[in-house]
């Protein structure tokens, strides 16, 4: 008996959320008019309608004015509150201003911007990203052999993370979490506002697609990275060590800039009559370093990308400059250079090739 409901309610379902996206173009700024908002009874709402009912049967069973009129009364309530919960969320503005990069398991953060062009202030207004349940059971995390911290980021994928905006007044910046379960582009689900503002009987609601997608690197996989690079001898060292601002060696003069500390002023220059200068010093980090695809020790094609996750994230965090080599830049062009950098911007750079790898 169980199982016909739910062969009807799928296909009906999904005709529904086919509906509401052909009249939603995607894109990145939406606003909210007549042809996506929707309105309907809440779930307090439809008391109220049973209510209504039952006070009009009741008037004109019993030739009663005063329960006629009380009907009456309930039912200029709700006309009243159907117009205000429309007009509420109608004209609001939605515009997409970032999407976060995040490792496979882990939530991506949406953040977006608000705008209320109306002298009134909007209240109580609910924002949720859906996930849809089929795409929770494809876009499963990739296992590993420790199972321990596969799950360490996981958002439930019941639980739907919400933001509530009790007021909005011209503008107001939020941030949404959207779960990931693989590696790769992600699409974002569509963004649902809902409103039952101001005495809960209507609920008014749109959805907002966006065209903008997130990337998802794989989740780094420790590996012993200094093994697997490590020189035999001194003389297979690079040419020229590699350098950052620090405490140590002395790297260079520069004019002085007001606000620096006067304890990095070169004195003697000062009483030469030379003017004032600051003296910089670098602190070794090692040399440069390659991560190749083919030196990874796993043997599956993600477990290897995961490796390589690890070792931009420990080579990005300890300043070394490294390359990096993926098999298919390695096919189409075996004598190209890969570009080598460094720092936590680089290591971002990085992670995205990752994230885009076939």
């Amino acid at each position: 008996m169980s199982v016909l409901p739910k062969a009807l309610t799928v296909p009906a379902r999904s005709l529904l959320s086919r509906w509401f996206a052909a009249r939603a173009p995607k894109s990145d700024n939406a606003t909210l008019n007549l042809r996506n908002v929707y309105i309907f009874f809440s779930r307090e709402g439809l008391l109220f309608a049973v209510l209504l009912i039952i006070t009009f049967i009741a008037g004109i069973n019993y030739g009663n004015n005063l329960v006629l009129g009380l009907c009456f009364y309930l039912i200029s309530v709700w006309l009243i509150s159907f117009h205000v919960t429309f007009a509420h969320i109608s004209g609001l503005q939605v515009r997409l201003l970032d999407v976060t990069m995040a490792e496979a398991g882990a939530p991506v953060w949406v953040t977006l911007q608000l705008r209320n062009d109306s002298r009134r202030p909007r209240r109580q207004l609910l924002f949720t990203f859906e996930q849809v349940a089929s795409e929770q059971t494809e876009q499963k995390p990739y296992k590993k052999a420790d199972k321990n911290n596969d799950n360490q980021h996981e958002i439930n994928a019941d639980s739907q993370l919400s933001v509530l905006v009790t007021r909005l007044q011209d503008e107001q910046i939020i941030r949404l979490p959207v779960q990931t379960y693989r590696r790769g582009q992600l699409q974002l689900p569509r963004l649902k506002i809902k409103t039952v503002y101001p005495l809960g009987i209507m609920r008014a609601w749109s959805y907002v697609y966006f065209a903008c997608s997130a990337w998802v690197y794989p989740k780094p996989e420790t590996f012993d990275w200094q093994a697997q690079y490590a020189i035999a001898s001194p003389e297979d060292l690079p040419i020229g060590g590699q350098y950052r601002q620090g405490q140590d060696d002395f790297e260079r003069l520069d004019n002085y800039i007001e606000g620096e500390s006067l304890a990095r002023v070169s004195w003697g220059h000062v009483a030469r009559g030379q003017g004032m200068f600051t003296k910089h010093f670098a602190d070794p980090v090692g040399h440069e370093q390659t991560l190749d695809y083919t030196d990874m020790p796993a043997a599956q094609h993600e477990q290897k990308l995961a490796q390589m996750a690890y070792g931009v994230l420990t080579l990005g965090e300890l300043g070394v400059p490294f390359n990096m080599r993926l098999p298919n830049e390695i096919t189409v062009n075996k004598h190209a250079t890969a570009t080598m950098g460094e720092g936590e911007a680089f290591a971002q750079a990085c992670l995205l090739r990752l994230a885009k790898s076939p």
